[in-house]
């Protein structure tokens, strides 16, 4: 069985930094962090939990809760939670993934339980039941996602209002002045999810400020919902030439009724949308995408909830926000707006 004493050796430090690394009570440089860490994955080596618990009164896990709607990307949920998973064990943590539908009641059943360390909440919305619930049981949390107040707490997310701006601003670059933003489903905005919202609002106002003509409409990002979503784009504003697309689901249908319609793209109608880069690699025409790294998210969210469990008794636990800057990647589905007949 290998021991934390092997794990020294291997990492040429003291068996008292590798437990430092391990418990995140003190501050240990990045690069000695990551010597540890990698040891301890070559190694496979794995603390005794229950020895730890009891030393520490800690559990060495972290509950996650993960959104399980149909309304939400499961492929980039999941790979936020593998991130999560990933980065927690390199702390000699386990994670206890808990799905969405249990809401208030399950963070209050973790926290009372003692089950879990600290929480990290997926999916949160502007107005999130789940908050009080933790701030009432004192339980850690990390948050990935922006809720409207995040007075005390520890939280990261994409900068949606950045990335809402920067697809106004691609296509009034290019010219296009009739722009129509076809979003999520109706319920993602009525539960106020604050990824939706935020974008929505950055494109909005980006919009405003570079004269551009444009409307909303919600989409449930099937085929048949698609198709009834564009048609009533057109019968409102036939002369739309920009879409932006922030629904995975939708994608694809879009991109078909366009060319069944006689409007190629990006000739007659550029398209850009809000997805991860694999998906826009997927399509033809090639999709330019607005984006950011959802293992980052994973990855930061734990270093905060490991801040937080790592303070001293008595300190107040840091409270960060951090928004990770969108990337616009231009491909082949945009395009110069086309001109006007006479």
């Amino acid at each position: 069985m290998v021991t934390i004493a092997d794990v020294a050796r291997h990492a040429g430090v003291s068996s008292s930094t590798v437990s430092y690394v391990l418990s995140g009570k003190r501050a240990i440089s990045e690069e000695t962090r990551n010597r540890v860490r990698n040891s301890v994955l070559e190694l496979g080596y794995h603390p005794n939990a229950g020895a730890r618990a009891l030393a520490a009164r800690r559990s060495h896990i972290v509950a996650l809760m993960v959104p399980l709607r149909t309304d939400v990307y499961v492929p980039v949920m999941m790979e936020i939670a593998i991130s999560v998973t990933m980065a927690a064990r390199a702390h000699g943590y386990d994670v206890l993934l808990i799905t969405n539908d249990e809401g208030p009641d399950g963070v209050k059943r973790i926290a009372a339980s003692g089950l879990a360390d600290g929480v990290i909440l997926m999916d949160v919305e502007l107005d999130d039941e789940r908050i009080p619930v933790l701030q009432a049981q004192r339980t850690e949390a990390a948050l990935i996602g922006l809720p409207q107040d995040t007075t005390g707490l520890s939280c990261v997310d994409h900068d949606f209002a950045a990335a809402g701006a920067l697809c106004a601003d691609h296509l009034a670059d290019l010219g296009h002045r009739e722009i129509a933003f076809i979003g999520y489903g109706s319920g993602v905005y009525t539960r106020h999810a604050g990824y939706a919202e935020r974008t929505l609002s950055g494109f909005r106002d980006r919009a405003e400020e570079r004269g551009l003509r444009f409307l909303h409409r919600s989409c449930e990002g099937t085929y048949e919902s698609t198709a009834g979503t564009l048609a009533r784009i057109l019968a409102d504003r036939p002369d739309t030439t920009g879409f932006v697309v922030q629904n995975e689901g939708a994608i694809g249908p879009l991109l078909t009724l366009l060319r069944t319609s006689g409007r190629t793209v990006p000739e007659d109608a550029s398209v850009i949308a809000l997805c991860q880069d694999q998906l826009a690699e997927q399509f033809a025409p090639r999709l330019t995408a607005v984006t950011g790294s959802a293992q980052e998210l994973g990855r930061v969210a734990v270093e905060q909830i490991m801040r937080r469990l790592g303070t001293a008794a008595g300190d107040q636990p840091v409270d960060e926000q951090v928004l990770l800057t969108p990337v616009l990647t231009i491909r082949d589905s945009t395009g110069p707006a086309p001109r006007r007949q006479s």
